[in-house]
């Protein structure tokens, strides 16, 4: 298991929830929900900057059957502008059933998802980043796919 912080982010259309891992990749916390539009990257990348950030992931919401959706579209586009911006890596990780999850945490909490919409990003940023942790800690592989900026075409 790599030494390191990471920061988990899950991309909305509305909002950005982002999670962080302690020192040792064991465990991950909420962190804040960003609004999306102006500034959003930024913000990310400040968050990333204070917390000394190794590394970070993105979810990518893929249906059910594995197929790309819209959702998974402005995702990558998220991640392919973070990575561009970035001076860490960023990964692509499934997080089918992240927002899901983390909407029925908050039920089994006694939360309504409308008084909780503003920590369910976070939420999902937490389950999509442990579930990364886990991954890598199993020892089978690097979670995800890297997002290579050489890749891709400058906006």
């Amino acid at each position: 298991m790599r030494s390191g912080v990471r920061l988990g982010i899950d991309v909305g259309t509305v909002r950005v929830g982002v999670a962080r891992s302690d020192l040792h990749g064991m465990l991950a916390t909420p962190v804040e929900t960003v609004p999306r539009g102006t500034g959003d990257l930024e913000r990310v990348l400040v968050i990333a900057t204070e917390v000394e950030a190794i590394e970070l992931v993105v979810g990518l919401p893929l249906a059910l059957s594995g197929r790309e959706t819209a959702s998974t579209a402005d995702a990558r586009g998220f991640a392919e502008q973070l990575a561009q911006l970035a001076s860490v890596p960023v990964r692509l990780v499934d997080e089918r059933l992240s927002t899901v999850s983390a909407n029925n945490a908050m039920r089994a909490v006694g939360k309504s998802q409308k008084k909780s919409r503003s920590v369910i990003d976070q939420v999902a940023a937490v389950i999509i980043l442990q579930h990364a942790l886990d991954h890598e800690r199993s020892g089978s592989s690097l979670p995800g796919s890297i997002v290579n900026p050489d890749e891709r075409s400058r906006p």
